[in-house]
């Protein structure tokens, strides 16, 4: 096959015309849609000959420039662009063509999700409904009118305000949007259908109501209250802490089931993928319910950074995407527990991030080239962008950071700018100079940070000496130490924290600002020897190895609960990896983990954090050659030792939480069934008849999901004999939705125990599974994949299987297939066996006929390691 382009980003040019306006018509039939476009052409380098209009999969039917109709041999058509000849410093050019929604299983352009027509556009979805100079630089005003049989879509939407409505004949009816506020195309929406919605307003700081409306399927409308009570707190939340009012009259979110994507902030039309915004008690888990605030929020934000500012280039992805999730993530942490909100945060980026920076995929948060812009929409682009923009928020402190944002929102408003402009923003506010800072942006990989001490008894002084360890890049060049805050406390042996006295550099007085490759760092009035608390609260995304750490003093004494929970976790790692290497269980952990399951006085959302044991992913990270059966094998022998030892506490403790008719996702009933979850997780280890009946009983007797869907994982792992009638139970209650069901896939896809891929290829000929609704294919086979245990079976038989999926679903939608091809990542860290195994499938994949970009480079890159 012909290599697929790279593009890289020192190519890029800003573009040679604009379109400052863009009138667009949408016929929309059964069978195809007809688009008429006019653009108003603006030309931006006085030498360019040539315009050239994005697009794919298009049938073009008619051209007119400046209202004169072209013949065929007036412009070039090709692939991928329509070419027309034009040396005009303006001109206006109109477009009819026909797109075909119901055939595009890609789901980028126009699609149908069942009887909806809507749109997804970012990065390049515009390309597939008209003709259009498709990058996000080019800002353009649009309006949009949509024609459309009434019966089949009484709901026409798309960005902006309506401005009018009319009934035609022949069934017809039409409806103009016109949004006054320039974007990119990217952003453009258009939602047709026969929709249910509820409706609401929120009153503006300046005194303006803003009409609110949330779409979904007729009989869905009582699952959007949660949805729309998250958008109005959204709304409240940027204003008191950012200052940022909305600027539409409107704001319409539309649900829909099929959508590649989590949702997409379209300016004044959201497009959510339903799993973010329909929850009710009886159908959600309460993390469905947190993930729905944080998502609403997250697509609200976007208003300012994202839309009215957005990205010059797809290169900047992340300076909307990393800053927006770095906001949506302290909404979060203000709408409920900021502690559990940034062990939550942290996890996911440890999980998703640094695995992704450890692999073959690794790439910085502004990368420098790519094949398909799609491969990028990552955890380096999210997780770690908004812990860059963290950082910048510790070294500015809260009132300095705002400025700096003000300067940023006052000063690029309207424009198309990049992270450089951030930075600039920043540096206005910042105390130290930000031009190291700036490697976080275009290095790759996990730095280290190794600290050690040493006490002076004479001169009562502690030097610490940290050494940054940075990894090789992906092609095997060195890269340059980075400048980050390292937050740390000295805590005496009766658990104070001292005074922090000493020459090095302080922000805030605890805050150490690391950029040498190797420091160090003298502190003064140290009476005695202490006890080291580092990196609190995650103030940098590093790995921190010290040999010096007491982790069940930190565990029982830091004030800091992020360094607590990081102690548990890292006592855990030790304690597992030490079995694994033919020692014995830890007493000392045991004990510990005992004391804090009596320490009545803890949170319950933060004690179940404590007493979370690390996960096998976790404990792979670890691993230069994968050994998932040996910790596969530690972790299930050390939870079963822990119920053994605290089993009639357990039992006591689990009587008292459990509470089958509270359904409520306050922190303290959510904390309670979180702890309930975790002791029964453990008892059930135990293996006893006793303690699955009481987990079945939990199954059927509980009205909460959340319960009800840990019961049921349990009985599936370790009580199948009880597990089929509640598995049928469960199918036979929510066959009718989808997104209950997509549940009911990934927890069969889930477990760990023998014959899992033989349930997951007799689930995929269900009658209730369509490999053409993402949500589905995430949850059946993406769940598989990331099964390490069933996964990497000896034989291949997995690897094997999710080849014929990648395969597969790229016919479909290459976007998903991308996402499953993530699968065969730790491929360079397997033993000879497994790699030879795994090598073979990715040949295979790499070589199909017709593979997409999308999943060329992801097989290219992971081949390579």
């Amino acid at each position: 096959m012909n290599h697929p382009k790279t593009t890289y980003l020192c190519d890029y040019q800003p573009s040679d015309y604009t379109i400052e306006q863009c009138s667009l018509e949408f016929i929309i039939e059964t069978s195809s849609t007809r688009v008429e476009n006019v653009m108003e052409i603006r030309r931006q380098n006085p030498h360019a000959q040539t315009l050239r209009l994005d697009g794919e999969g298009l049938d073009l039917e008619l051209v007119w420039l400046n209202d004169i109709l072209l013949d065929e041999n007036e412009y070039v058509l090709v692939d991928d662009a329509l070419l027309l000849p034009l040396d005009a410093n303006s001109a206006r050019i109109r477009i009819i063509n026909r797109i075909y929604p119901d055939e595009n299983t890609a789901l980028e352009g126009l699609y149908r999700s069942g009887g909806i027509w809507c749109t997804q556009n970012e990065p390049h979805g515009f390309r597939r409904i008209t003709y259009f100079i498709d990058r996000p630089d080019v800002m353009t005003r649009f309006t949009t009118k949509i024609i459309a049989n009434k019966t089949l879509a009484p709901v026409l939407l798309s960005n902006g305000n309506l401005i009018g409505t009319a009934t035609l004949e022949n069934g017809k009816h039409v409806a103009i949007w016109e949004d006054p506020i320039p974007k990119p195309c990217y952003l453009f929406a258009l939602v047709a259908g026969d929709l249910g919605s509820i409706h609401d307003a929120f009153t503006t700081m300046s005194g303006k109501k803003v009409e609110l409306a949330i779409y979904c399927d007729h009989g869905n409308e009582a699952q959007c209250h949660h949805a729309m009570h998250s958008l109005k707190k959204a709304m409240e939340w940027d204003e008191v802490t950012y200052g940022r009012e909305y600027d539409l009259s409107v704001y319409n979110i539309v649900a829909v089931e099929s959508f590649n994507m989590g949702a997409m902030e379209n300016k004044g039309l959201n497009i959510f993928n339903a799993h973010y915004v329909l929850a009710d008690e009886t159908r959600a888990t309460d993390t469905d319910f947190m993930g729905i605030e944080s998502v609403i929020a997250h697509e609200y934000f976007h208003n300012w950074t994202g839309n009215r500012i957005t990205c010059r280039n797809w290169f900047e992805l992340t300076l909307k995407e990393g800053l927006t999730v770095f906001r949506d993530q302290c909404f979060s942490a203000d709408m409920n527990s900021p502690l559990t909100q940034r062990i939550d945060d942290v996890r996911a980026l440890r999980q998703r991030q640094f695995v992704e920076d450890a692999g073959p995929t690794a790439h910085p948060i502004k990368p420098d080239h790519f094949i398909e812009i799609n491969n990028f929409y990552t955890a380096t682009v999210y997780e770690k962008g908004a812990e860059v923009i963290r950082m910048l928020h510790t070294l500015l402190g809260e009132e300095k950071f705002r400025r700096a944002m003000d300067t940023y929102f006052e000063t690029f408003d309207g424009q198309a700018v990049g992270t450089d402009d951030f930075l600039w923003a920043m540096q206005t506010q910042s105390p130290l100079d930000l031009t190291q800072f700036k490697r976080w942006y275009s290095q790759e990989r996990t730095p280290t940070l190794r600290v050690s001490s040493e006490y002076d008894p004479h001169h009562h002084t502690l030097t610490l000496t940290l050494e940054q360890k940075i990894p090789l890049n992906t092609r095997g060049e060195e890269q340059l130490p980075y400048a980050f805050p390292f937050t740390l406390a000295l805590v005496s042996e009766k658990g104070e924290e001292l005074p922090l006295v000493t020459n090095s550099t302080l922000l805030n007085g605890t805050t150490l600002w690391v950029s040498e490759t190797v420091s160090h760092h003298v502190f003064e009035n140290i009476p005695s020897p202490v006890k080291l608390s580092l990196n609190r609260h995650f103030s940098a995304p590093i790995i921190v190895a010290c040999e010096a750490l007491d982790y069940p003093f930190l565990m029982a004494n830091d004030s800091d609960g992020f360094v607590a929970y990081e102690a548990s976790q890292a006592f855990g790692i030790q304690t597992i990896e030490r079995m694994m290497e033919g020692e014995s269980i830890n007493p000392a952990f045991i004990q510990a983990y005992g004391k804090i399951i009596d320490d009545t006085c803890l949170e319950p959302l933060f004690k179940g954090e404590l007493l979370a044991l690390p996960t096998l992913e976790t404990l792979m990270q670890r691993q230069s050659i994968l050994n998932i059966g040996a910790i596969h094998t530690a972790l299930e022998t050390l939870k079963k030792a822990l119920a053994e030892a605290f089993k009639p506490i357990l039992i006591g403790q689990l009587e008292t939480l459990y509470d089958p008719k509270n359904s409520a996702i306050d922190a303290v009933s959510m904390g309670k069934r979180g702890l309930l979850h975790r002791y029964l997780g453990l008892l059930m280890r135990l293996e006893e008849e006793s303690m699955a009946l009481m987990c079945r009983d939990v199954y059927y007797e509980s009205k909460n999901m959340t319960t009800r869907l840990v019961a049921l994982g349990l009985l599936e792992q370790y009580a199948p004999h009880l597990s089929g009638e509640a598995l049928d139970d469960f199918y036979q209650r929510y066959a009718h939705e989808t997104l209950v069901m997509t549940k009911y896939f990934a927890l069969c896809a889930a477990s760990a125990r023998e014959g899992t891929l033989q349930r997951v290829k007799a689930l995929q000929e269900d009658r209730l599974f369509d490999p053409k609704i993402p949500n589905l294919v995430r949850a059946l086979y993406g769940t598989f994949a990331r099964n390490s245990v069933a996964f990497y079976d000896d034989l291949g038989e997995g690897f094997a299987f999710m080849a014929d999926k990648v395969i597969q679903i790229d016919g479909l939608n290459p976007q998903i297939a991308s996402g499953l091809a993530g699968a065969f990542k730790h491929y360079g860290r397997l033993n000879p066996h497994q790699k030879g195994l795994m090598g073979k499938e990715l040949q295979r994949i790499k070589n199909h006929p017709n593979l997409s970009n999308n999943v060329y480079e992801i097989m290219e890159k992971i081949l390579r390691a």
